[in-house]
């Protein structure tokens, strides 16, 4: 990798545009590495889940969460993941592990807010998990995470149920949701670490992102300033959406189209908002009981008051 520019041109021109080039350039090198620190190889096989960015066969992103008992990932070598699941037959995930294919990583502990990111390409995969070799990785906030804590069943996913339109228990999923994970990416040259697939954290008060048909509007905060998926979305607007309903353990996956929406005359209704996404779904997944996972709600995060809801902006009442 070439440490002095891990960005490509899409996170470059979002970077420049909000004037923020020239401090990102400052810190981002020592930021962004290609190995895994020895606290990231220490924080990975603690948790019992791992979100997952992917593409499909026609270059649909999906957003996937694997789980299994703490220590299913294997981070003894820091430029190697081992991972010691397979995803559900009916998650896309599934038929992008194919060697020299692109992931993006998110390792997310929800107890703490801790969260760290990983970009890499498939080596192999077998009958029992799949090894990638790392391109990227570094750390992100705990900005706008809420904390819970998982406690595993014994349940089994119930019939997956793929749609081009989203059904009303699906908006339902979505406008009550505090938590969604989007991924996004560019392609581009095999040895280039800076194209790939990224997964990341998006959170609010619960009625933060809007649905209307198949489109769907959240606003965005201020983060990082590495703006990884706006400046995917800039080059290439594919995307994936998942939302998990924490109490069921249903998982909602969303492909499609996002929009970077720069000036909205809404956004006096989100005090914290510095732009808003739009998004358009073509595809939609639905697995009921996905995860043998529910989480315990413990504590909103303390930057939510920031965030805004659709319903306070329009004047209805949200209790």
């Amino acid at each position: 990798m070439d440490s002095e520019q891990p960005f490509h041109e899409g996170e470059l021109s979002i970077q420049k545009r909000l004037g923020v080039d020239e401090r990102v350039a400052a810190f981002a090198p020592r930021l962004i590495r290609d190995h895994l620190t020895e606290e990231h190889q220490a924080f990975f096989p603690m948790l019992p889940t791992l979100l997952v960015g992917s593409r499909d066969e026609q270059g649909a992103l999906w957003a996937s969460m694997l789980h299994g008992e703490p220590g299913f990932i294997d981070t003894s070598d820091a430029r190697r993941l081992g991972i010691g699941v397979l995803p559900l037959q009916a998650d896309p995930l599934s038929r992008a592990l194919m060697p020299g294919k692109r992931l993006g990583f998110l390792g997310l502990q929800f107890e703490t807010r801790r969260r760290n990111r990983i970009a890499g390409r498939v080596e192999e995969a077998g009958r029992s998990g799949f090894s990638v070799a790392i391109d990227q990785t570094f750390g992100n906030c705990p900005k706008y995470i809420q904390t819970r804590a998982p406690v595993k069943l014994d349940v089994q996913p119930g019939p997956a149920h793929m749609s081009s339109q989203l059904a009303p228990a699906d908006t339902a999923l979505i406008e009550q949701a505090d938590t969604f994970f989007i991924a996004s990416g560019i392609e581009g040259a095999d040895d280039d670490p800076r194209a790939g697939t990224d997964i990341s954290h998006r959170g609010g008060r619960p009625g933060f992102v809007q649905v209307e048909n198949n489109r769907l509007v959240w606003p965005d905060f201020v983060g990082n300033f590495l703006f990884n998926t706006l400046g995917n979305l800039a080059v290439d607007p594919r995307a994936g959406l998942l939302f998990i309903d924490f109490n069921s353990g249903d998982s909602l996956q969303l492909s499609g189209r996002a929009q970077v929406i720069w000036d909205a005359d809404f956004q006096q209704g989100f005090p914290g908002a510095e732009r808003f996404v739009a998004f358009t779904v073509e595809k939609a997944l639905r697995i009921p009981a996905a995860l043998p996972l529910r989480w315990e709600f413990s504590q909103a995060s303390p930057f939510n008051a920031r965030t805004g809801v659709w319903s306070e902006l329009s004047g209805q009442d949200n209790s």
